[in-house]
Protein backbone atom coordinates (compact mmCIF):
# COMPACT_ATOMS: atom_id res chain seq x y z
CA UNK A 1 0.00 0.00 0.00
CA UNK A 2 2.65 2.61 0.79
CA UNK A 3 4.51 1.54 -2.35
CA UNK A 4 0.99 2.17 -4.15
CA UNK A 5 0.95 6.02 -2.37
CA UNK A 6 4.57 6.16 -3.66
CA UNK A 7 3.74 5.49 -7.21
CA UNK A 8 1.34 7.83 -7.52
CA UNK A 9 3.08 10.87 -5.48
CA UNK A 10 5.73 10.36 -8.09
CA UNK A 11 3.05 10.37 -11.21
CA UNK A 12 1.70 13.79 -10.05
CA UNK A 13 4.96 15.16 -9.77
CA UNK A 14 6.10 14.59 -13.45
CA UNK A 15 2.61 15.82 -14.93
CA UNK A 16 3.11 18.94 -12.55
CA UNK A 17 6.75 19.55 -14.49
CA UNK A 18 5.54 18.71 -17.65
CA UNK A 19 2.51 21.37 -17.44
CA UNK A 20 5.20 23.87 -16.39
CA UNK A 21 7.45 22.92 -18.74
CA UNK A 22 5.16 23.99 -20.99
CA UNK A 23 3.83 26.85 -19.88
CA UNK A 24 7.56 28.27 -20.14
CA UNK A 25 7.79 26.98 -24.09
CA UNK A 26 4.59 28.23 -25.05
CA UNK A 27 5.37 32.07 -23.22
CA UNK A 28 8.49 31.58 -24.78
CA UNK A 29 7.99 30.73 -28.38
CA UNK A 30 4.33 32.15 -28.72
CA UNK A 31 3.41 33.07 -31.95
CA UNK A 32 6.78 33.84 -33.98
CA UNK A 33 5.10 35.43 -36.90
CA UNK A 34 2.48 37.46 -35.28
CA UNK A 35 3.22 40.19 -32.71
CA UNK A 36 6.76 39.63 -32.94
CA UNK A 37 7.00 39.97 -37.08
CA UNK A 38 4.89 43.01 -36.59
CA UNK A 39 7.30 44.79 -33.80
CA UNK A 40 9.62 44.48 -36.86
CA UNK A 41 7.98 45.63 -39.76
CA UNK A 42 6.70 48.74 -37.48
CA UNK A 43 10.27 49.45 -36.60
CA UNK A 44 11.52 49.36 -39.83
CA UNK A 45 8.72 51.47 -41.31
CA UNK A 46 7.66 54.19 -38.45
CA UNK A 47 9.69 57.41 -39.03
CA UNK A 48 11.75 58.93 -35.67
CA UNK A 49 9.32 59.83 -32.93
CA UNK A 50 8.74 63.70 -32.84
CA UNK A 51 9.11 65.88 -29.86
CA UNK A 52 5.48 66.13 -28.06
CA UNK A 53 4.15 69.55 -27.78
CA UNK A 54 2.94 70.73 -24.57
CA UNK A 55 -0.63 70.57 -25.01
CA UNK A 56 -0.45 69.32 -28.73
CA UNK A 57 -2.51 66.43 -29.25
CA UNK A 58 -1.53 65.58 -33.24
CA UNK A 59 2.72 64.30 -33.65
CA UNK A 60 3.90 67.10 -36.22
CA UNK A 61 4.66 65.77 -39.46
CA UNK A 62 4.27 62.26 -38.54
CA UNK A 63 2.41 59.40 -38.30
CA UNK A 64 -0.46 59.69 -35.31
CA UNK A 65 -0.57 57.46 -32.64
CA UNK A 66 -3.78 55.17 -31.85
CA UNK A 67 -3.39 55.13 -28.44
CA UNK A 68 -2.16 51.91 -27.84
CA UNK A 69 1.41 52.12 -27.80
CA UNK A 70 4.12 49.38 -28.20
CA UNK A 71 6.44 48.22 -24.96
CA UNK A 72 9.42 50.73 -26.84
CA UNK A 73 6.48 53.96 -27.00
CA UNK A 74 6.20 53.82 -30.53
CA UNK A 75 2.12 53.66 -32.28
CA UNK A 76 0.76 50.19 -32.68
CA UNK A 77 -0.88 51.29 -35.63
CA UNK A 78 -2.30 48.82 -38.85
CA UNK A 79 0.22 48.03 -41.06
CA UNK A 80 -1.54 48.58 -44.15
CA UNK A 81 -2.02 52.34 -43.30
CA UNK A 82 2.20 52.52 -42.94
CA UNK A 83 2.53 50.72 -45.95
CA UNK A 84 0.63 53.76 -47.99
CA UNK A 85 2.96 56.29 -46.21
CA UNK A 86 6.14 53.76 -46.61
CA UNK A 87 4.98 53.42 -50.36
CA UNK A 88 4.91 57.19 -50.81
CA UNK A 89 7.93 58.11 -49.14
CA UNK A 90 9.64 55.51 -51.16
CA UNK A 91 8.13 56.61 -54.66
CA UNK A 92 9.08 60.55 -53.36
CA UNK A 93 12.95 59.29 -53.60
CA UNK A 94 12.53 57.47 -57.36
CA UNK A 95 14.58 60.11 -59.62
CA UNK A 96 12.71 58.62 -62.80
CA UNK A 97 9.13 59.58 -61.03
CA UNK A 98 10.25 63.23 -59.84
CA UNK A 99 8.49 64.85 -62.47
CA UNK A 100 5.21 62.74 -61.71
CA UNK A 101 5.80 63.04 -58.19
CA UNK A 102 6.42 66.30 -57.05
CA UNK A 103 4.24 69.65 -57.26
CA UNK A 104 5.19 73.18 -55.12
CA UNK A 105 3.17 73.58 -52.27
CA UNK A 106 1.02 76.51 -54.04
CA UNK A 107 -2.04 78.63 -53.71
CA UNK A 108 -3.65 76.19 -56.45
CA UNK A 109 -2.65 72.91 -53.04
CA UNK A 110 -3.70 75.27 -50.59
CA UNK A 111 -7.00 75.62 -51.87
CA UNK A 112 -7.69 72.09 -51.93
CA UNK A 113 -7.19 71.84 -48.13
CA UNK A 114 -9.81 72.63 -45.39
CA UNK A 115 -9.37 73.64 -42.50
CA UNK A 116 -10.87 72.47 -39.00
CA UNK A 117 -9.17 74.48 -36.22
CA UNK A 118 -11.12 72.92 -33.51
CA UNK A 119 -10.10 69.73 -33.53
CA UNK A 120 -6.79 70.14 -35.50
CA UNK A 121 -7.76 68.16 -38.78
CA UNK A 122 -6.97 69.24 -42.31
CA UNK A 123 -8.26 67.08 -45.58
CA UNK A 124 -6.94 67.60 -48.52
CA UNK A 125 -10.06 67.44 -51.67
CA UNK A 126 -10.01 65.03 -54.35
CA UNK A 127 -12.95 65.28 -56.56
CA UNK A 128 -14.91 62.11 -57.19
CA UNK A 129 -13.74 60.16 -54.07
CA UNK A 130 -16.39 60.86 -52.02
CA UNK A 131 -15.31 64.21 -50.31
CA UNK A 132 -18.95 65.23 -50.31
CA UNK A 133 -19.18 63.16 -47.40
CA UNK A 134 -16.04 64.05 -46.04
CA UNK A 135 -16.89 68.21 -46.32
CA UNK A 136 -20.30 67.07 -44.20
CA UNK A 137 -17.91 65.47 -41.45
CA UNK A 138 -16.17 68.47 -41.22
CA UNK A 139 -18.77 71.23 -41.35
CA UNK A 140 -20.71 69.11 -37.95
CA UNK A 141 -17.16 69.53 -36.79
CA UNK A 142 -16.72 73.16 -37.47
CA UNK A 143 -19.96 73.52 -36.06
CA UNK A 144 -22.32 75.56 -38.75
CA UNK A 145 -24.63 72.39 -38.80
CA UNK A 146 -25.35 69.87 -35.62
CA UNK A 147 -25.40 66.85 -37.79
CA UNK A 148 -24.73 66.05 -41.05
CA UNK A 149 -28.46 64.82 -42.01
CA UNK A 150 -29.67 68.87 -40.86
CA UNK A 151 -26.90 70.11 -43.99
CA UNK A 152 -28.43 70.69 -47.33
CA UNK A 153 -26.86 69.81 -50.25
CA UNK A 154 -26.78 73.10 -52.56
CA UNK A 155 -24.59 74.31 -49.00
CA UNK A 156 -21.99 71.29 -48.90
CA UNK A 157 -20.50 72.99 -52.06
CA UNK A 158 -20.93 76.37 -51.14
CA UNK A 159 -17.90 77.69 -49.53
CA UNK A 160 -19.27 81.05 -48.50
CA UNK A 161 -21.96 79.10 -46.16
CA UNK A 162 -20.47 75.84 -45.96
CA UNK A 163 -18.16 77.09 -42.51
CA UNK A 164 -15.43 75.41 -44.26
CA UNK A 165 -12.23 77.53 -44.64
CA UNK A 166 -9.25 76.73 -47.02
CA UNK A 167 -5.97 76.48 -45.96
CA UNK A 168 -5.17 79.35 -48.55
CA UNK A 169 -6.92 81.87 -46.26
CA UNK A 170 -4.38 81.92 -43.51
CA UNK A 171 -1.14 83.82 -43.01
CA UNK A 172 2.12 82.26 -44.06
CA UNK A 173 2.97 81.22 -40.75
CA UNK A 174 -0.59 80.12 -40.01
CA UNK A 175 -0.42 77.83 -42.72
CA UNK A 176 3.13 76.38 -41.86
CA UNK A 177 1.79 75.38 -38.13
CA UNK A 178 -0.84 74.07 -39.23
CA UNK A 179 0.54 71.82 -41.73
CA UNK A 180 3.31 70.75 -39.33
CA UNK A 181 1.05 70.17 -35.92
CA UNK A 182 -2.30 69.43 -37.50
CA UNK A 183 -3.96 65.78 -38.53
CA UNK A 184 -3.43 65.67 -42.39
CA UNK A 185 -5.60 63.19 -44.76
CA UNK A 186 -7.09 62.51 -48.11
CA UNK A 187 -8.20 59.97 -50.44
CA UNK A 188 -7.49 58.41 -53.09
CA UNK A 189 -9.10 55.99 -56.09
CA UNK A 190 -7.89 53.78 -58.94
CA UNK A 191 -6.59 56.65 -60.92
CA UNK A 192 -8.25 55.75 -64.45
CA UNK A 193 -11.87 54.98 -62.34
CA UNK A 194 -11.58 58.11 -60.68
CA UNK A 195 -11.32 59.90 -64.55
CA UNK A 196 -14.74 58.14 -65.53
CA UNK A 197 -15.98 59.26 -62.75
CA UNK A 198 -15.53 63.03 -63.54
CA UNK A 199 -16.52 62.08 -67.16
CA UNK A 200 -19.73 60.76 -66.15
CA UNK A 201 -20.20 63.70 -63.59
CA UNK A 202 -19.33 66.93 -65.23
CA UNK A 203 -19.93 66.22 -68.83
CA UNK A 204 -23.16 63.19 -68.88
CA UNK A 205 -25.24 63.93 -66.09
CA UNK A 206 -23.99 67.32 -64.47
CA UNK A 207 -26.60 66.42 -61.32
CA UNK A 208 -25.72 69.86 -59.85
CA UNK A 209 -26.02 72.15 -63.16
CA UNK A 210 -22.74 73.69 -63.54
CA UNK A 211 -23.42 74.83 -67.47
CA UNK A 212 -19.98 75.58 -68.18
CA UNK A 213 -18.79 72.27 -68.46
CA UNK A 214 -20.87 71.03 -71.52
CA UNK A 215 -20.94 74.96 -72.77
CA UNK A 216 -17.55 76.04 -72.36
CA UNK A 217 -15.16 73.14 -71.28
CA UNK A 218 -16.31 70.53 -73.92
CA UNK A 219 -16.51 72.73 -76.69
CA UNK A 220 -12.74 73.52 -75.86
CA UNK A 221 -11.88 69.43 -75.68
CA UNK A 222 -13.69 68.50 -78.89
CA UNK A 223 -12.08 71.79 -81.18
CA UNK A 224 -8.71 70.56 -80.19
CA UNK A 225 -8.69 66.92 -79.66
CA UNK A 226 -11.90 65.39 -82.07
CA UNK A 227 -10.36 63.35 -84.80
CA UNK A 228 -13.64 63.60 -86.68
CA UNK A 229 -14.59 66.88 -87.77
CA UNK A 230 -17.79 66.17 -89.42
CA UNK A 231 -18.85 64.15 -86.06
CA UNK A 232 -21.41 66.60 -84.07
CA UNK A 233 -21.67 64.54 -81.06
CA UNK A 234 -21.53 66.09 -77.65
CA UNK A 235 -17.94 65.14 -76.02
CA UNK A 236 -16.52 61.90 -75.79
CA UNK A 237 -14.49 60.02 -73.49
CA UNK A 238 -12.27 59.35 -76.12
CA UNK A 239 -11.85 63.10 -76.52
CA UNK A 240 -11.42 63.45 -73.14
CA UNK A 241 -8.76 61.25 -72.99
CA UNK A 242 -6.82 62.82 -75.55
CA UNK A 243 -6.97 65.75 -74.04
CA UNK A 244 -6.06 64.52 -70.62
CA UNK A 245 -2.65 62.52 -72.11
CA UNK A 246 -1.40 65.86 -74.82
CA UNK A 247 1.59 66.89 -72.51
CA UNK A 248 0.79 70.52 -73.99
CA UNK A 249 -2.70 70.18 -72.29
CA UNK A 250 -1.85 73.37 -69.70
CA UNK A 251 -2.65 75.86 -72.44
CA UNK A 252 -6.44 74.38 -71.88
CA UNK A 253 -6.29 73.94 -68.21
CA UNK A 254 -5.36 77.73 -67.66
CA UNK A 255 -8.23 79.00 -69.85
CA UNK A 256 -10.36 76.04 -67.45
CA UNK A 257 -9.41 77.51 -64.51
CA UNK A 258 -10.14 75.19 -61.13
CA UNK A 259 -12.40 73.83 -62.82
CA UNK A 260 -9.92 71.15 -63.66
CA UNK A 261 -9.94 69.97 -60.50
CA UNK A 262 -12.23 66.79 -61.16
CA UNK A 263 -9.28 65.21 -63.47
CA UNK A 264 -5.69 66.74 -62.46
CA UNK A 265 -3.88 64.31 -60.71
CA UNK A 266 -3.85 63.39 -56.62
CA UNK A 267 0.02 64.95 -56.82
CA UNK A 268 -0.95 68.06 -58.43
CA UNK A 269 -3.91 68.22 -56.16
CA UNK A 270 -2.58 67.34 -52.55
CA UNK A 271 1.41 67.61 -53.33
CA UNK A 272 1.83 64.52 -51.16
CA UNK A 273 5.33 64.59 -51.35
CA UNK A 274 5.84 68.15 -50.17
CA UNK A 275 3.23 67.56 -47.39
CA UNK A 276 3.77 64.42 -44.76
CA UNK A 277 -0.02 63.30 -44.72
CA UNK A 278 -1.04 61.65 -41.73
CA UNK A 279 -3.30 58.67 -43.22
CA UNK A 280 -4.65 58.07 -47.12
CA UNK A 281 -7.66 56.51 -47.62
CA UNK A 282 -8.62 54.22 -50.31
CA UNK A 283 -11.71 54.80 -51.83
CA UNK A 284 -11.73 50.79 -52.81
CA UNK A 285 -11.49 50.14 -48.65
CA UNK A 286 -13.23 53.13 -47.76
CA UNK A 287 -15.84 50.70 -44.58
CA UNK A 288 -12.71 50.06 -42.67
CA UNK A 289 -11.12 53.49 -43.64
CA UNK A 290 -13.53 55.72 -42.83
CA UNK A 291 -14.15 54.52 -39.26
CA UNK A 292 -10.09 54.82 -38.81
CA UNK A 293 -9.41 58.03 -39.83
CA UNK A 294 -12.37 58.91 -37.60
CA UNK A 295 -10.34 57.39 -34.57
CA UNK A 296 -7.13 58.59 -35.77
CA UNK A 297 -8.31 62.39 -35.57
CA UNK A 298 -9.93 62.07 -32.37
CA UNK A 299 -13.32 62.85 -33.83
CA UNK A 300 -15.23 58.91 -33.48
CA UNK A 301 -17.01 60.03 -30.73
CA UNK A 302 -18.53 63.01 -32.13
CA UNK A 303 -19.68 62.22 -35.75
CA UNK A 304 -19.90 59.29 -38.01
CA UNK A 305 -19.10 58.80 -41.66
CA UNK A 306 -22.44 58.58 -43.49
CA UNK A 307 -23.43 55.18 -44.35
CA UNK A 308 -22.09 53.87 -47.54
CA UNK A 309 -24.25 52.18 -50.04
CA UNK A 310 -23.63 48.59 -50.57
CA UNK A 311 -20.70 47.58 -53.97
CA UNK A 312 -20.01 51.30 -54.27
CA UNK A 313 -16.57 51.32 -53.29
CA UNK A 314 -15.39 48.48 -55.38
CA UNK A 315 -13.42 48.69 -58.39
CA UNK A 316 -14.94 48.16 -61.32
CA UNK A 317 -12.94 46.66 -64.10
CA UNK A 318 -15.87 46.10 -66.63
CA UNK A 319 -16.84 49.73 -66.91
CA UNK A 320 -13.10 50.43 -67.37
CA UNK A 321 -13.08 48.28 -70.20
CA UNK A 322 -16.08 49.15 -71.74
CA UNK A 323 -15.28 53.02 -71.43
CA UNK A 324 -11.46 52.60 -72.98
CA UNK A 325 -12.95 50.18 -75.45
CA UNK A 326 -12.34 51.26 -79.07
CA UNK A 327 -9.83 54.20 -77.69
CA UNK A 328 -6.17 53.65 -79.50
CA UNK A 329 -3.32 52.12 -77.13
CA UNK A 330 -1.36 55.11 -77.60
CA UNK A 331 -3.76 57.47 -76.61
CA UNK A 332 -4.27 54.85 -73.35
CA UNK A 333 -0.30 54.86 -72.73
CA UNK A 334 -0.24 58.48 -73.25
CA UNK A 335 -2.74 58.89 -70.51
CA UNK A 336 -1.01 56.43 -68.35
CA UNK A 337 2.30 58.06 -68.53
CA UNK A 338 0.64 61.46 -67.15
CA UNK A 339 -1.04 59.48 -64.30
CA UNK A 340 1.70 57.12 -63.84
CA UNK A 341 2.72 59.03 -60.79
CA UNK A 342 -0.54 58.32 -59.37
CA UNK A 343 -0.68 54.55 -59.79
CA UNK A 344 2.65 54.01 -57.91
CA UNK A 345 2.39 56.87 -54.87
CA UNK A 346 -0.92 55.07 -53.95
CA UNK A 347 -0.08 51.29 -54.78
CA UNK A 348 -2.18 50.90 -57.52
CA UNK A 349 -1.67 48.31 -60.38
CA UNK A 350 -0.70 49.47 -64.07
CA UNK A 351 -3.65 48.64 -65.80
CA UNK A 352 -1.96 46.23 -68.31
CA UNK A 353 -5.02 44.99 -69.70
CA UNK A 354 -5.71 47.89 -71.38
CA UNK A 355 -1.96 49.15 -72.22
CA UNK A 356 -0.89 46.29 -73.93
Amino acid sequence: MHHQWLLLAACFWVIFMFMVASKFITLTFKDPDGYSAKQEFVSLTTMPEARKLKGEKHFPEETKPTGKMLLDGRPDQPLVYLERLELIKNACQEEALRNLSHTEVSKFVLDRIFVCDKHKILFCQTPKVGNTQWKKVLIVLNGAFSSIEEIPENVVHDHEKNGLPRLSSFSKIGIQNRLKTYFKFFIVRDPFERLISAFKDKFVHNPRFEPWYRHEIAPGIIRKYRKNRTETRGIQFEDFVRYLGDPNHRWLDLQFGDHIIHWVTYVELCAPCEIKYSVIGHHETLEEDAPYILKEAGIDHLVSYPTIPPGITLYNRTKVERYFLGISKRDIRRLYARFEGDFKLFGYQKPEFLLN
